[in-house]
């Protein structure tokens, strides 16, 4: 297998990062405007001059053309190469696997009669949103070619915001409507216009294909990879983001659904911005990072509350690029999470992969003052884990008290395509031979989160980790907690509940229930809490579960979870409301929704008045 030259790749991957927004190559340009008019703006000068800014102006132009026509043939040849050297092949699903299928927009929103049960008249108005991926063309490429093959990562496809609009009359009566809409970055435009697969994917596969794909992608798109805002939603000074972490958040009218561009901060941040921000208590400024797979790795800034400055921004100096997912705040802190998935360039310039969890390796967490520089850091060792999400982080004394789900293995990059059934899993979390999957070993299954509680001492150094579950508990994700109480300490928090023959079988987290977790109240069994769980019916999972603040509540557990839900044997979607003070009963409401809501990442809840445009 030949490659470029180490130097050479190096150079192109500055441009490259996985998970980074500022990823562009673009030739230098003439700043001479076409329109530009020389010989009304030198009035002035003497008649004499002006055959010669004529000429002038008529060289520019010719310039300019040829520039583009050089440029257009470039594109063409390369596209033809690529239409000749690449075939895209539908990415693989498992029969399972039905509501990965994408969706078509409904174009009009939708007023919703299909109501069981009765939207409590406490519930706020306003807006419930998911993000999840809907890949254009039918669903995620593969692609082959005689480079090898290159595939996407499960996690990947355009962005599909799913809303549900809750509004109600002086009467008390409520109107609940449907709408949905995909993410209109500058990439789904490209492709769309095109109307054909273009980017070619980048990520995982056969390394000397990877990286074509990832030169080829650079040179005729200007970025390696597309920019697919599929993953979160969140709402910083009245506007509502939608954002995937390798690249810029995306202003979304709240009404309509439609992307009005990237958000950079008046110009100020450049670079990724993190799928989970974090308003910082008392201050309401935003925290957020940007990673990167060359130096800087890894930037932290923070967002004036009303989102117009960056008033503070650092490198943390790390010499590894680790895919941190979430970043977490304190009243006094920022805390990150440097676990041992990393983004490694090196690695598949030399055969291996990009993305690559690694058991052994060091993990730490990094407690660091809100206006810090990388010297105030305070590091922290930890046993290695792979934690994607946070429940929250607190101060209690001198420690700094995170709840994260952890696990000891990465479903990121996950299966290749074509994968078997535990084919991809690590061998601790399979089950034995001949025993029912819910017989794995381990307390953590290796490759399933539980809720984990790190202590950092900042005085002494000390930390105190532990499994806040037993390990009769079921595995657990997307942890959510009230979010008035983020940064502060909480007594509750929810998650989504792992359904672990479904994941071992495709590959992807699936939700069967979700959690609600009382870290005040220790169970019967030593070291653990109480938890209660709402189990839904069977080949019912959901997606993208947030809570919602009652009105007027006067304790942090006031209000419910609402959550999409797909019904494997009916193929029909719904949205659950579950009133969490009485977390064991049925769904208050059960919205039924005029079409399929695919499996999707996160959601948020946002009252009226939070949102301008309400």
């Amino acid at each position: 297998m030949c490659f470029p030259e180490e130097k050479e790749i190096k150079m192109a991957c500055y441009y490259y990062v996985p998970f980074q927004g500022h990823c562009s190559f673009r030739n230098p340009t003439l700043s001479f405007s076409l329109n530009f008019n020389f010989i009304n703006t030198t009035h002035h000068l003497a008649s004499s001059f002006k055959p010669f800014l004529r000429e002038l102006e008529q060289h520019v132009f010719r310039v300019d053309v040829l520039k583009a026509a050089v440029k257009n043939t470039s594109v063409k040849l390369l596209d033809a190469f690529v239409d000749s050297a690449f075939q895209f092949v539908d990415y693989p699903l498992n029969p399972s696997q039905t509501n990965a299928a994408p969706v078509d927009e409904i174009k009009e929103a939708a007023v919703i009669t299909n109501i069981h049960g009765d939207i409590p008249s406490e519930f706020p108005q306003g807006i419930y949103i998911r993000n999840g991926p809907n890949p254009l063309f039918g669903g995620l490429k593969s692609t082959k070619s005689v480079f090898g093959e290159s595939g996407p990562i499960w996690v990947e496809g355009e962005g599909m915001l799913h809303a549900l609009y809750f509004s109600k009359d002086i009467n008390g009566n409520w109107t609940v409507v449907y709408n949905n809409r995909h993410v209109e970055t500058d990439t789904f435009k490209l492709e769309k216009l095109r109307n054909k697969p273009s980017f070619l994917p980048a990520i995982q596969g056969d390394p000397l294909a990877v990286f074509t794909s990832f030169l080829l992608n650079l040179v005729r798109f200007g970025k390696p990879l597309k920019n697919i805002s599929n993953t979160n939603v969140f709402e910083h000074s009245g506007k509502l983001y939608s954002i995937a972490e390798n690249n810029l958040p995306q202003e979304i009218d709240v009404l309509t659904l439609e992307a009005l561009g990237d958000w950079d901060v008046n110009g100020a941040w450049n670079r990724s911005f993190t799928a989970h921000p974090k308003r910082v208590p008392g201050t309401g400024e935003l925290v957020t990072m940007g990673i990167a797979a060359t130096k800087p790795f890894v930037e932290v800034g923070v967002i004036s509350a009303d989102g117009k400055e960056l008033v503070h921004k650092l490198d943390l100096k790390l010499d590894r690029c680790p895919l941190c997912h979430e970043v977490g705040v304190t009243k006094r802190y920022i805390v990150f999470m440097d676990c041992p998935l990393t983004v490694d360039v090196n690695r598949i310039i030399h055969g291996g992969k990009l993305i690559k969890y690694e058991s052994e390796g060091n993990a730490r967490i990094g407690i660091m003052p809100c206006y810090g520089d990388a010297g105030s850091i305070h590091w922290f060792k930890v046993k290695p884990n792979c934690t994607f999400h946070i429940f929250n982080c607190f101060e209690d004394g001198d420690e700094v008290v995170v709840w994260g789900c952890r696990a000891l293995a990465s479903a990121i990059p996950g299966p290749d395509p074509g994968s078997k059934e535990f084919a991809w899993f690590p061998t601790k979390s399979k089950p034995a031979p001949g025993k029912p999957f819910e017989d794995a070993i381990s307390e953590d299954q290796l490759l399933f989160h539980r809720p984990y509680e790190w202590r950092l001492n900042v005085r002494t150094g000390d930390v105190k980790e532990r499994n806040v579950i037993g390990a009769n508990n079921l595995p657990m994700e997307f942890p959510i907690i009230n979010g008035a109480f983020t940064g502060l300490k909480n007594k509750y928090g929810y998650t989504q509940v792992c359904h672990c023959d479904s994941i071992s079988s495709t590959g992807m987290g699936r939700f069967g229930g979700l959690a609600k977790l009382f870290f005040e109240e220790q169970n019967t069994e030593e070291g653990s809490i109480k938890v209660e769980y709402h189990m839904f019916e069977r080949n019912t999972y959901c997606s993208g579960a947030a809570f919602v603040r009652k009105e007027g509540g006067a304790e942090e557990d006031d209000g419910w979870i609402i959550t999409f839900v797909h019904h494997e044997d009916t193929n029909i979607c719904q949205a659950y409301i579950i009133d969490t003070k009485n977390f064991l009963n049925e769904p208050v409401a059960k919205i039924t929704l005029p079409c399929r809501v695919p499996d999707g990442f996160h959601g948020a809840f946002m009252p009226n008045q939070l949102l301008n445009k309400i």
